[in-house]
């Protein structure tokens, strides 16, 4: 049976990776009253067997926490957005009818935005359509792209093909500009939740990446890679996560595992930089706080984001 007690906001809670989310989220969800659990919002920790990879947290680091969307699909099954936004809002729903505080944390800022605002609704599929754009050449389908959407070119990388190809496939099929369908969906974010941000300085947080990729060699990375290789369990989408990507072109030949181990840290730096920029997205959210932890003692950082979190308690 649902509590009867007030409802829980939803802790949204975020920021580069390497950044402290996870020590975060649990020591949150053992502060607050009635106490939380914590909903994952990283694409890849879905995925069973690739744990040190991802810095899924183990049963010490979780601290008796429950922990939701972990280790729940194979890695080589299909696994969408729309799959985590439906799970995660099952998981929501379902920890605060224990009465309890749902702590989404992780640094998968699609994920995020899809449980701020929805999803926007797009054409249905066109295989030939598809076929047409993946075909071109990638200075034809830049200069699509910026015909169909400039705002949007503006902000996707020369390189990223399946964004491109997204919006160019949103444009033809409905026409009208994602840009423009996204500036109009951002204006309805929801308000049952408290949004926390974690901000790091370049310099600071790009120390700390090099460490954690140093840590997990250590830890044995390299074997659970060559594990999941070897087994040919390495979906399409699982296969291109950071280290994952870089070790499987060591063990096939195509980078020494010195070269492999520094990739690793440039790939990671370089998606902490994306998800900072993806972050200054979210610097209109009414409910939010955003934290500096390299200028802060950690337990400052925790009593406040204690406090941001336990004054937004919701009424039913």
């Amino acid at each position: 049976m649902p509590s009867s007690s007030p409802t829980r906001p939803i802790i949204i809670l975020t920021g580069p990776t390497a950044g402290g989310k996870t020590a975060l989220a649990v020591e949150l969800a053992e502060r607050l009253p009635g106490g939380g659990e914590c909903v994952s919002a990283d694409s890849m920790q879905v995925y069973r067997g690739m744990n040190i990879g991802t810095a899924t947290p183990d049963e010490e680091e979780q601290r008796g926490i429950p922990h939701h969307l972990l280790n729940v699909v194979d890695p080589n099954a299909p696994w969408t957005l729309d799959d985590w936004l439906r799970a995660a809002e099952r998981a929501i729903d379902e920890i605060r009818g224990r009465g309890r505080w749902p702590i989404v944390a992780g640094g998968t800022n699609l994920y995020l935005q899809a449980l701020l605002y929805g999803l926007v609704e797009g054409p249905p599929p066109d295989p030939a359509l598809r076929d047409e754009l993946l075909a071109m050449t990638k200075e034809d389908l830049r200069r699509k792209l910026e015909s169909c959407d400039p705002d949007a070119a503006a902000r996707i990388h020369p390189n990223d093909i399946r964004r491109a190809v997204r919006v160019i496939e949103y444009a033809q099929g409905t026409g009208e500009a994602l840009s423009e369908a996204q500036v109009q969906w951002e204006d309805a974010c929801r308000s049952d939740m408290h949004f926390i941000g974690l901000i790091w300085p370049t310099e600071d947080i790009n120390r700390r990446i090099n460490a954690r990729v140093g840590s997990m060699m250590e830890r044995g990375l390299l074997a659970e890679v060559r594990d999941l290789h070897e087994r040919q369990t390495l979906g399409a989408q699982a296969a291109t996560a950071v280290g994952y990507a870089q070790l499987v072109e060591h063990l096939e030949g195509r980078l020494t595992l010195e070269e492999a181990t520094e990739q690793i840290k440039i790939r990671t730096r370089r998606f902490a930089k994306q998800q900072r920029t993806w972050l200054r997205r979210f610097r209109s959210i009414q409910s939010s706080t955003w934290l500096e932890p390299a200028q802060e003692s950690p337990e400052d950082v925790i009593n406040k984001a204690f406090t941001a979190a336990s004054e937004d308690t919701l009424v039913d």
